[in-house]
């Protein structure tokens, strides 16, 4: 999946040359420590010039202006150190409110980062295995066209699964015979009865339905629902309060005003997909998308990822499961002259480039860049993703 193809025409020209600022208006000094907790510091402290962020900064400004852009939440951390944190452009426009820098976002498929980090506890706990078929776990995907997927092949999009929607509607409903319906994972072996499209393992499709049945996996293995684990084992250990599942009041701890209109821009007009107060998209909890967070909660995630899996003296990953979550798993895929014109491949949850950065987007605009050479994290979060 294209990344770029999420953010607005003006955000997408521009998108790189932030990167590229970022990631080259460096010193060589670097954080020898392995467990960098976040603070607040000045970009002369990181050896970065503050003048070239605010020049980013003007250019998410002038985009607003010329109502490009709704809104954004720019953030940048380098050496375990958040130097640059501003917020721009509105989070109701029609109502007149600014968005504010600990906004929350509707994260969309940044939640996949997240879910392959679960599945890896898991793992490493052995209560799954990356090898391991996942008709092993769940029924339904014992079968010719199922049978031979792995969780390893769901986590790298090589599954051959290619089903379009998030999940198949209409939704199974409460019944005699699904009483618990409806649910993640009454969807998920819906998933397994189709199966495979493609030959499993040959080839990389981006597969939400993919994502979901890791998230099914999840809550088999714990044995709790799947918000639940990722609280318990993720957000609580890392001081991740403001990351949530559900876009809803009662499940935001009343944390729902901070949350933003989602814009989408449509014919080259801006409409509102979805507001606060509106119903969830899904009334049970997913793994493709779903995840609610903010800059600040992201950017701790992504220091976990740099610190080689540790957050203030938890360790939440081994370093070699973070190693090989960080790998290019689907450059196998290709031949040898096909990867000289590549730059990025899939590893488990991220995208991974051949330069060593890895990255994510989300469909209603946010997008993360970490840079492990530089101990530089690069957050731009907006909530008018553009043209769909």
């Amino acid at each position: 999946m294209e990344f770029a193809s999420m953010l607005p025409v003006e955000a997408k020209m521009k998108q790189r040359s932030f990167v590229v600022l970022f990631l080259f208006f460096l010193c060589s000094r670097l954080l020898t420590a392995q467990d960098a907790v976040l603070s607040h510091g000045k970009p002369s402290e990181v050896g970065m010039d503050e003048a070239v962020l605010k020049a980013c900064v003007e250019v998410l400004h002038q985009a607003v202006d010329r109502d490009a852009l709704r809104s954004a939440v720019l953030l940048v951390a380098r050496n375990g150190k958040v130097v640059f944190h501003e917020a721009v452009g509105w989070k109701d426009k029609a109502k007149g409110i600014p968005i504010a820098k600990d906004a929350m976002f509707r994260m969309a498929s940044n939640t996949k980062p997240v879910i392959a980090t679960g599945i890896s506890i898991l793992t490493e706990e052995g209560k799954l295995g990356y090898s391991s078929n996942v008709r092993k776990y769940i029924p339904a995907f014992d079968n010719y066209r199922s049978g031979a997927i792995t969780i390893h092949h769901l986590l790298t999009h090589t599954s051959g699964l290619r089903i379009g929607p998030i999940f198949f509607s209409p939704l199974i409903q409460k019944s005699q015979q699904h009483p618990d319906a409806p649910s993640l994972r009454l969807e998920v072996d819906r998933f397994g009865e189709v199966g495979a499209d493609e030959p499993v393992g040959k080839t990389y499709g981006y597969s939400n339905a993919g994502f979901n049945t890791l998230g099914a996996l999840i809550e088999i293995a714990a044995k709790k629902p799947l918000e639940v684990f990722l609280k318990e084992r993720v957000y609580a250990v890392l001081g991740m309060a403001d990351t949530y599942h559900h876009e809803v009041a009662d499940k935001l701890d009343g944390k729902l005003e901070r949350m933003s209109v989602v814009y989408y821009k449509r014919q080259g007009k801006w409409t509102e997909g979805w507001k606060p107060g509106d119903s969830p998209q899904y009334p049970f909890v997913r793994a493709s998308g779903g995840m609610i967070s903010t800059a600040m909660d992201y950017a701790v995630f992504c220091q976990m990822f740099l610190n080689k899996g540790m957050y203030g003296g938890q360790r939440i990953l081994k370093e070699e499961t973070v190693k090989l979550m960080t790998s290019p798993h689907t450059a196998a895929l290709y031949s040898l002259e096909e990867r000289e014109h590549r730059r990025e491949y899939y590893g488990y949850g991220w995208s991974v480039s051949t330069d060593g950065v890895f990255s994510h987007g989300g469909s209603d605009g946010t997008n993360a860049w970490i840079d492990p050479g530089n101990k530089l994290i690069v957050l731009l979060f907006t909530q008018s993703p553009g043209e769909a």
